[in-house]
């Protein structure tokens, strides 16, 4: 298997293991982003994409003005597409993909659900986390011959980064 998906509850540690492992692999000319919440005032207000080379764009947030919307959020399509194309139209010699998340918010945008399947497609390994829950897209990712799904809890976060950054290495090597 190329591609490896990371599930587990929220806050049970996937951003963080995909931050690390993109950091692990970053001489593979690793691409991708990582999401992070934007909290006022104590409370979720939204979330921010930050991609591997330091562009960040709001993905969601209450105040947002669009015709988007997941649950609470409203969802900056554009700017999500626009940080999408700027880090993956950089030139082709990428080595792996790091994507955090495939999930509600970002199924949103249909150049990103293209984007998620031509590179699970493609002959470079994609890791990323997943909504546990979800319908559509998300639950046909989980089902690839071509995936293999980790769970993640806080039980086994650590053990699993030791355990994934050998897996990918040897993806990468092989």
């Amino acid at each position: 298997m190329k591609n490896i998906l990371l599930m587990g509850s929220p806050g049970v540690g996937k951003t963080t293991l995909i931050k690390k492992l993109s950091e692990i692999f970053k001489e593979f000319n690793a691409a991708g982003f990582y999401t992070v919440e934007i909290m006022e005032d104590g409370v979720q207000k939204g979330a921010e994409v930050i991609s591997l080379y330091g562009e960040n764009r709001v993905l969601c947030h209450t105040n947002l003005k669009s015709k988007h919307s997941v649950g609470r959020y409203k969802v900056d399509v554009k700017g999500f597409e626009d940080l999408l194309d700027s880090i993956f139209s950089r030139e082709k010699k990428k080595g792996v993909f790091f994507i955090d998340e495939i999930g509600k918010t970002e199924c949103v945008s249909r150049k990103f659900n293209k984007l998620i399947l031509e590179l699970l497609e493609s002959d470079k390994p994609v890791i990323a986390t997943i909504s546990d829950k979800g319908t559509g897209l998300i639950n046909e990712i989980k089902k690839r011959d071509d995936v293999e799904v980790f769970d993640i809890n806080p039980d086994n976060r650590e053990l699993m980064l030791k355990m994934l950054t050998m897996e990918i290495r040897d993806i990468l090597l092989a």
